[in-house]
Order: structure tokens, then C-alpha cells, then sequence
């Protein structure tokens, strides 16, 4: 699929942050026995009628907890964290080499039934296959656009199972990964149990170790950046859930220039590679999805002069986090830990 125009002010256009589109294959499905979620005895999930609204305020009801869960990848990779197996997933699964997708987290891509790989693809016979009680998606709009479902086909994928969509748009982490949590213990998860305690709370002491580091080093400027093979992304804090959260603790986070935000629809400027050295900065956080290109893998000699580069301070970042507190803590203390050694290179 050709890159993305990076003007677009819609959400094929936040695509164009990471650069083009990832490719992959499709995998075999896995068995009707596999269960959909996690024991209901031990979780919040009853035998009952269940309900669960989402984030765009509509209320899902249902004659029992649903069984059979269709997901976008990451929204997959978060409830297996919480010890819920969905049967399906679509979006980013696996890499053009078939290893599991960044955003499939510690999910067995080879027990999903993966009904869409890329930008664009559902299958929707696929996922009539799996006769789906639910969808779940991330949202990345105010409209309610449900992440990855494809707009041609929307209408006829909603007859099979209602949705459930998860807000990661202006929010911040934190609000994102509450609400994760609460359609896992929906499903049936045990958020009493040991693992997912221990992980909440890891989680907070990483914030707390990031904000720390953030009013130690104040002078140090952090720019997030993603790379394709003719523009440089520079992200704006706003709209994007894990820089809103870094912005509150205190991180200094580059602003790249409003009028360039707001003809990308609010989320980044694109630089061409001769002027990726517009904006001055210490810690280079840089886009950790297939589609974009790795710091390794950039030769552009512009690049390579930037002080951040030169001083080896460039580290991931994941612009969709995989919303468990498991997954984001070491995202915190990664940045945390930048924060802390940088030199002043700016």
C-alpha cells in the first residue's frame, strides 16, 4: 500500500506519523474450544445478563458475557494480559517475516484467528465465521471511528456483534488504561489476582519515577519522532494518550510548529529529511511500529549529525501502547531512565 499523505486531517492520516503501512500474512484460525475469556468464577464476568458501556457513551447489553470477542490487535494484546483470549483479532499482527507484530505484545498470534492484517482488511466472512458476541476497538477521532474496522464495510460488520470502543484520543494514558481494565474485568478477568496487582503498582512507582526525573531534569527536551523513507514525523504532545501523560508529569516535550500541526489535523509536522534538524532536542523518542523505520535502519546523514544521535540518546516509543499497566510501565521507565543520563546536547 502506498504511504499515507501526511495532510490528511483524518485518522488514515495519524497513520502517516509511523510512516507506510505494515505487511503480513493471515494466520490459521484457532479452535472453536478455545475459550474467549478468562474463568467468570474467578473474574468480573456472570453468568448473567451482561452489560458494559464504552467510551462513546452506548451500552452494549447482552443475554450472557460474551464468549466469542473479535478485537483490534493491541486492544487483544491488553485483555491476554489480563488473562482474556479473544477468538479474532484485526490490525497489525504480524511482521512481513510472520513474527508477531510489535502491538501483539505477548499474545499466541498462532491461537487468533487473524481476520485482517493491514490497513483496510477485514475479512468480513472470517469473522462471521467465529460468529462474534463482540468487537472491541481503540478510537482515535471524537466520532467514535472504531480503530482499523474499514469505513467501506463498517455498516455490514456491525450486523454480526455489537461494539464496544476504547477512547485513546486526548485522553491520557492512565484514563485509557482504567478503562481497558474495566471492560477486561467485564470479560471475565480476575483483577484481584496477584499478576495484576503487582503490575498496577509497578506501574504507578514508574510514574512516580518519571515525574521525578522530569522536575530533576527540566532543561532536558524530549521530541518524538517517527521516520518513513522521505519525511520525518515530529509529534505534538496533544491527542496522543502516552505524550499527554508525559506532559502532565512534567516531561518537556518539543512542540513542533501549530500551523503544521493543524494541517495534519492536530497530531505531528513532517519534515523533510534536510530540515529534521528544525527543532533542538536531548532524548529522541522514536516510533516503535512496523510501519515506521527504525533508528538502525536510518542512513540519512542529517540524521546521523543530530546531537541526540550522536550522543546515543534515542529510545522507543510506542505511539499505540498496548493498554495494560504491564505493557506501559516499562514505557515509563524507559523514558524515565533517558531522562536521568541525558546529556545536555540541545
Amino acid at each position: 500500500m502506498a504511504q499515507v499523505r501526511p495532510s490528511l486531517p483524518t485518522r488514515r492520516g495519524i497513520l502517516a506519523a509511523g510512516g507506510a503501512l505494515g505487511l503480513g500474512a493471515v494466520l490459521a484460525a484457532c479452535s472453536d474450544d478455545t475459550p474467549a475469556t478468562g474463568s467468570s468464577d474467578k473474574g468480573g464476568a456472570s453468568s448473567g445478563p451482561w452489560t458494559f458501556e464504552d467510551d462513546r457513551g452506548t451500552t452494549v447489553k447482552l443475554d450472557k458475557a460474551p464468549q466469542s470477542v473479535v478485537a483490534f490487535t493491541g486492544v487483544g494484546a491488553a485483555l491476554h494480559d489480563y488473562g482474556v483470549q479473544v477468538k479474532g483479532v484485526f490490525g497489525p499482527t504480524t511482521t512481513k517475516d510472520g513474527k508477531p507484530d510489535v502491538q501483539a505484545g505477548d499474545m499466541d498470534v498462532s491461537k487468533v484467528e487473524v481476520i485482517g492484517n493491514v490497513w483496510g482488511e477485514f475479512n468480513v466472512e472470517k469473522y462471521a465465521a467465529l460468529k462474534p458476541d463482540l468487537l472491541v476497538s481503540t478510537m482515535f477521532d471524537g466520532a467514535g471511528t472504531l480503530w482499523y474496522v474499514p469505513e467501506e464495510s463498517k455498516d455490514q460488520i456491525a450486523k454480526f456483534a455489537p461494539s464496544v470502543g476504547i477512547s485513546v484520543y486526548d485522553v491520557q494514558m492512565t484514563k485509557s488504561l482504567e478503562r481497558m481494565a474495566a471492560l477486561a474485568e467485564a470479560l471475565g478477568a480476575d483483577m484481584k489476582a496477584a499478576k495484576v496487582v503487582e503490575a498496577k503498582k509497578k506501574f504507578e512507582e514508574a510514574a512516580a519515577r518519571l515525574k521525578a526525573a522530569a522536575k530533576a531534569r527540566p532543561e532536558i527536551k524530549v521530541l518524538a519522532g517517527s521516520a518513513s523513507p522521505d519525511l520525518f514525523y515530529v509529534s505534538t504532545h496533544n491527542l496522543s494518550i502516552d505524550l499527554e501523560y508525559y506532559k502532565a508529569l512534567g516531561v518537556n516535550i518539543v512542540e513542533p510548529d501549530a500551523k503544521a500541526i493543524e494541517e495534519s489535523g492536530g497530531w505531528f509536522e513532517s519534515l523533510s529529511w534536510e530540515n529534521v534538524d528544525k527543532y533542538e532536542a536531548d532524548v529522541i523518542i522514536m516510533d516503535d511500529r512496523a510501519q515506521a523505520i527504525q533508528p538502525a535502519d536510518i542512513a540519512e546523514a542529517t540524521w546521523e549529525k543530530l546531537p541526540a544521535v550522536k550522543a546515543g540518546q534515542v529510545i522507543a516509543r510506542s505511539p499505540e501502547p498496548i493498554l495494560s499497566y504491564a505493557k506501559c510501565t516499562p514505557l515509563l521507565n524507559n523514558l524515565a531512565e533517558a531522562i536521568e543520563n541525558a546529556k545536555k546536547v540541545s
